[in-house]
């Protein structure tokens, strides 16, 4: 009886000396970290824009695939989302006037993004459309949807012109660079018209063109000084500003009558 119970543990254990050095060969998995040095930016009325640098390093990367270059890094820094009107003017007997609008939800206002390389070399189109990644790959949620598409399309574009025209939407190639093999850099630009509330930061790790993982964490920018007490006001005390600000200006503009009277 022992003959056939040693035979069957010894098989046994040949399995378990098998498997185990197989599992013990797995990769491990590729991962992405960032962090940023400080969680609040405080800006004034002066504020010209500014350069955010972000750090991160990548989790377990290939030594192999490393110096070889097929890691790619995108970092973003997404504006806190708002609604948008968006409108059309158009002349009418030489005057200007608004005929059209559409009206988005939940739109970023602000998206900075930073590359290791141009997007067109780092991974196919279908790739940025599922992760929704770049200003162009927003989906920008209409309030009615039953407006046809080409007139939504139409207003979508004429947004990201905006928003691209005005800073608030940019794009920096070469904006991440790679300090060692596993130590990365990345720079974003706030614009002067920054929105403040809260900004996330994420960063999307590429191996050969795929996509692997993501990271990110959240920035709050600020108004600072005078400004930042004019802003509270404003916005916790919306009415008694606007009284505040009507009775100034009529108060101002007697004040002006006054001074400059001729008798």
């Amino acid at each position: 009886m022992r003959g056939p119970k040693a035979f069957a543990t010894a098989i046994l254990l040949s399995l378990l000396a098998a498997v185990v050095p197989v599992k013990a060969q797995t990769p491990p998995v590729e991962g992405i970290q960032i962090g940023l040095s400080t969680d609040n930016v405080s800006i004034t009325a002066g504020f010209s824009g500014a350069d955010l640098t972000i750090f991160g390093s990548l989790e377990n990367p290939d030594p192999l695939v490393a110096r070889q270059g097929r890691y790619d890094v995108i970092v973003v820094l997404e504006g806190p989302p708002r609604p948008v009107v968006v409108r059309r003017k158009d002349r009418v007997l030489g005057v200007w006037v608004n005929l059209e609008s559409e009206t988005f939800e939940n739109v970023p206002m602000s998206y900075s993004v930073a590359t290791t390389r141009p997007l067109q070399d780092i991974t196919e189109p279908n790739s940025y459309k599922q992760l929704s990644l770049g200003a162009s790959n927003l989906y920008m949620q209409p309030a009615d949807a039953g407006d046809s598409p080409a007139t939504i399309e139409e207003f979508t574009a004429a947004l990201r012109s905006r928003k691209t025209a005005t800073g608030l939407y940019s794009e920096n190639v070469g904006g991440v660079q790679f300090l060692s093999q596993n130590l990365f850099r990345a720079t974003v630009r706030l614009a002067p018209n920054v929105p403040v509330g809260t900004h996330k930061a994420r960063a999307f790790l590429f191996k050969s063109g795929v996509f692997i993982k993501e990271s990110s964490a959240q920035l709050e920018i600020r108004k600072s000084g005078f400004e930042q007490s004019i802003f509270r006001v404003a916005h916790n005390y919306s009415f008694l500003y606007g009284v505040f600000a009507i009775s100034l200006a009529m108060l101002t503009g007697w004040l002006g009558r006054v001074i400059f009277r001729k008798d």
